[in-house]
């Protein structure tokens, strides 16, 4: 028991070493090396893994959207909303590709998952895919600061491990996309095979790529995934499912 306590506290010392690294340095001088990002998407993955596609979230907690790579946004949103773990947080995706720091963001938000895995929730958004970081830059940026593709992969073996969605308090269901015609209930998202790459279709696709929609009913989505979808279907959706 003595070795297990010693270690954990280890691992926390050096945790908390990395996330004040990354909070207080400019993102270059404060970027963790190579070998590190690998051992905390490790660390990361064993935790995910254990998470239901809908994660089941306590209040209070602050919901927070896309962050896109804007690290000084990040730095900013916790000054103003509380640091962990005095605050618990839900990010509902889109950490990466577009801004300059994608790498020190989602970085830092793994690393306070993993050191608060209880007040901390990340899901994964449409950015957080193969494809799509290969068009819109985190790919890139991984190659520019790194030299190889090695982070860039375990990211992407990573974000096949988060969560779908999340449930607040048995009531708000929430997610970074919108809503599917496959998906029912609640116990239809939790039966969803999330472990791969975010398919072309499908209820996966739908949860990080749907729209709600000032026109009622399903809709095709001009993006080319995903729906649209009218206040009618979520009124439907919270009403079978128990929601607000």
């Amino acid at each position: 028991m003595a070795t297990t306590i010693a270690v954990d506290e280890l691992n926390h010392k050096v945790l908390d070493e990395q996330i004040t690294r990354l909070r207080t340095n400019t993102p270059e001088k404060g970027m963790l090396s190579e070998v590190e990002v690998i051992d905390l998407c490790k660390k990361a993955k064993e935790i995910l893994g254990k998470e239901s596609n809908v994660h089941e979230v306590r209040c209070p907690v602050t919901i927070c959207g896309d962050i896109h790579g804007q690290f000084y946004d990040l730095i900013e949103l916790f000054r103003i909303g509380g640091q962990c773990p005095d605050t618990n947080y839900l990010f509902m995706g889109d950490y990466v590709d577009r801004g300059y720091y994608s790498l020190e963001t989602v970085t830092l938000l793994v690393a306070l998952k993993v050191r608060y895995p209880t007040r901390v929730t990340i899901l994964r958004g449409n950015h957080e895919s193969r494809q799509v970081t290969q068009v819109y830059g985190f790919y890139d940026e991984c190659l520019r600061k790194f030299g190889t593709a090695a982070v860039w992969l375990t990211f992407m073996d990573l974000f096949d491990y988060l969560p779908m969605t999340a449930l607040v308090e048995n009531k708000i269901f929430c997610m970074h996309g919108g809503l599917s015609p496959s998906l029912e209930t609640l116990d239809h998202a939790r039966a969803v095979d999330r472990f791969q790459e975010v398919p072309h279709e499908g209820p996966m696709c739908d949860l990080v790529w749907s729209d709600p929609d000032e026109r009622g009913g399903w809709g095709i989505s001009a993006r080319g995934a995903g729906y649209t979808f009218g206040a009618d279907i979520t009124e439907q959706f919270t009403r079978a499912n128990g929601l607000r």
